[in-house]
């Protein structure tokens, strides 16, 4: 998948973690943070260029891609604000969600290998059943006619999202 659908549920997190009321400064920095979680199981394609095999859970959709990494991305979350003696809850829970959505995305696309959704338990990768997602080209290669479509695609199919994170105080009805 190409990073706008991830993107896009960062940006609907941020927007439910800022509020409607927020003031655009503390959606971006709501907006960054939550892209940087979304995007980080892809931080696995290092691996391609170490020479990892496609079937290690090192490699790409590997162990990054699970779905235990939310919840325990959320507790250390929880911890942290444990620390500072501040609540963080919503965020600790947003983090989760938004960290468990990366693999079942990923599931969706209709190329390259399927997510290791359930490791460390087992190490089979599993596709969805539906996958309207095309395969992103990857690096500079998004820049091609190719990765126009993807982008074009996961625009169409996330629009809603983008939209819900977008809106402002003067878009009540």
């Amino acid at each position: 998948m190409a990073t706008l659908g991830h993107v896009a549920v960062a940006l609907a997190a941020a927007r439910l973690h800022a509020g409607r009321a927020a003031p655009s400064r503390d959606l971006v920095r709501r907006a960054l943070a939550f892209s940087a979680v979304s995007l980080a199981p892809d931080l696995d394609v290092i691996g391609m260029s170490l020479g990892v095999p496609n079937e290690h859970a090192l490699a790409h959709r590997g162990a990054t891609h699970a779905l235990i990494l939310g919840p325990l991305a959320g507790a250390l979350v929880l911890a942290a604000g444990a620390f500072t003696r501040r609540l963080h809850a919503r965020a600790a829970a947003l983090v989760t969600l938004v960290l468990m959505s990366h693999g079942p995305l990923d599931a969706m696309v209709d190329g390259g290998c399927a997510p290791a959704l359930l490791w460390p338990w087992t190490s089979e990768r599993y596709w969805a059943p539906w996958r309207p997602i095309p395969q992103s080209p990857i690096g500079l290669y998004l820049l091609s006619p190719r990765g126009a479509y993807v982008l074009a695609v996961e625009l169409a199919l996330f629009l809603p999202l983008i939209v819900f994170a977008l809106r402002t105080r003067s878009n009540r009805a």
